[in-house]
């Protein structure tokens, strides 16, 4: 499951004969990248990254065993350790204090809430900085104390050797509810907050030395009135050089139904083309800094599924089509956390969705997506350095929640040059399948163990032959397949 070319057990494709949805669907692997009339996006090394909740951070580098073997999981496929966000909520709720001993500081009444005031000390930046993949840290501008936070800034670029940004304030679009100082007796609006936020970049940056170090933005709120683009159109020559990268938040929630539709999906992702454009029109990368299926930490009924799962990998692959450089899938409140890939003590679906994303563009240089976005059924390609097609992977949305017959759509891939090609499925009994309640989903006939994320099982692959350039696959409704080119 870490290497393309494992030892595995290979199985001939089998076309499943209950009930096809409809005749096959039909794509055309481009000969090479720049050929077929398709949009190629360029790809980071590590695409997927993790958003820790500022005030969670310590807990799950230090308390959560799973933590190393999730992202050492992705790495195994890769060569580069995913990236890592750490900010949120509470990142605007603590400060820094120099003489704690401690990573942070802070009481709650259950051991489920977030604290409402925290602090944290230097040994959290140097925690931060043992992190061998590129790490984003979140600072507080919300208090509106600004030597506090430059103070806290220093630190991260002294301790956290890998630091790739620093993010100034989360959600600022809500300190008005929130009480936020900052926000306190003015008219807050985008175009006060763009005033903060160039003030704030400048400020922080000069302070520590270093260009190119912020991540702009971090809204919630849909572009364009909270976006890049008219952030953008406010900065000028003295603040542009700080400034990294944009970044933007997503919750799309939903349905089970409704989040893994991948019309639905290529819909939501729509919503950001302007603000990818402003960005890369400056030559600026655009992310989501934070996203995942429910905002508040997920819904019990939606966010552990196989089907937010499917919508994981979806999503993902969506965006960076869109030319979105990396997203970062949040964790929160380690024990309260209904969409976390893992936990102390458990797996979460939506792990399996996010494996078979990165598995797709390891060590690749470009993804097209083959399909239109307007129907229920997606095709994404990935080439290697030379332009060469690499892997495709299918993805049937249709919906299945466990009752009834499940459907089957058959996809033919044409343009391929093999005699034969492999295979991994990513499946499980159903759309509402969930780990915590005995029904974990299957990637090449893998799953990743409860508390650990070992992998286990014996690694699948099917095979099915290759006639005239074309094969044909049979992709179950909530269903998705890992087609290997080479």
């Amino acid at each position: 499951m870490a290497k393309d070319f494992q030892i595995a057990a290979t199985i001939a494709l089998c076309l499943v004969a209950a009930h096809p949805a409809s005749g096959a669907v039909t794509f055309t692997v481009p000969s090479k990248v720049g050929t077929g009339g398709y949009a190629y996006a360029p790809l980071d090394p590590a695409p997927i990254g993790i958003s820790f909740e500022f005030f969670a951070f310590p807990s799950y580098f230090t308390n959560v065993t799973a933590t190393q073997q999730c992202l050492a999981n992705w790495k195994a496929l890769t060569g580069v350790w995913p990236p890592i966000r750490i900010g949120g909520t509470t990142q605007d709720r603590a400060q820094y204090d120099s003489k704690t001993s401690a990573y942070v500081v802070y009481s709650v009444a259950d051991a489920k809430d977030a604290p409402s005031v925290l602090t944290f000390g230097s040994k959290f930046m140097t925690l931060a900085g043992t992190y061998e993949g590129s790490v984003v840290v979140g600072l507080n501008r919300g208090k509106n104390d600004n030597e506090n936070t430059i103070a806290a800034a220093k630190v991260a670029v002294s301790e956290v050797k890998n630091l790739l940004a620093i993010e100034l304030g989360n959600e600022p679009e809500y300190w008005v509810k929130d009480g936020q100082p900052i926000a306190s007796g003015v008219n807050w609006t985008p175009t006060t907050d763009a005033e903060s936020q160039n003030n704030w970049n400048i400020r922080v940056g000069s302070a520590v030395g270093k260009t190119n170090i912020i991540q702009a933005g971090n809204w919630n709120e849909a572009p364009p009135k909270w976006g890049a683009a008219q952030l953008i159109a406010t900065e000028n020559a003295t603040v542009k050089p700080y400034v990294r990268h944009y970044a933007h938040h997503n919750y799309p929630g939903g349905s089970i139904q409704s989040l893994m539709t991948h019309s639905a999906i290529s819909n939501n992702i729509h919503t950001f083309d302007a603000d990818i454009a402003a960005a890369r029109a400056i030559g600026k990368q655009y992310v989501f800094g934070e996203t995942n299926s429910v905002s508040g930490g997920g819904a019990a009924a939606v966010s552990p599924t196989f089907g937010a799962g499917l919508w994981t990998m979806d999503y993902a692959l969506r965006a960076i089509y869109s030319n979105m450089s990396r997203t970062y899938f949040h964790h929160g409140t380690v024990g309260n956390c209904q969409y976390c890939f893992w936990g102390r003590y458990g797996m979460g679906a939506p792990y399996y969705g996010a494996y078979a994303a990165v598995a797709l563009m390891a060590g690749a240089s470009h993804l097209t997506a083959l399909d239109s976005g307007s129907t229920n059924y997606a095709a994404y390609a990935t080439f290697d350095s030379r332009g060469l097609p690499l892997r495709v992977i299918l993805y049937n949305s249709d919906y299945f929640a466990g009752s009834g017959t499940r459907t089957t759509q058959s996809f033919a891939l044409a343009g391929l040059t093999s005699s034969t090609v492999r295979a991994k499925r990513l499946t499980a009994a159903s759309a509402t399948s969930r780990v915590d309640q005995g029904s974990p989903p299957s990637f090449g006939g893998q799953q990743f163990d409860n508390g650990s994320c070992a992998i286990s099982g014996t690694e699948t692959f099917e095979t099915t032959p290759v006639s005239g350039g074309q094969a044909t696959f049979s992709v179950k409704a909530t269903e998705a397949l890992l087609v290997y080119l080479q």
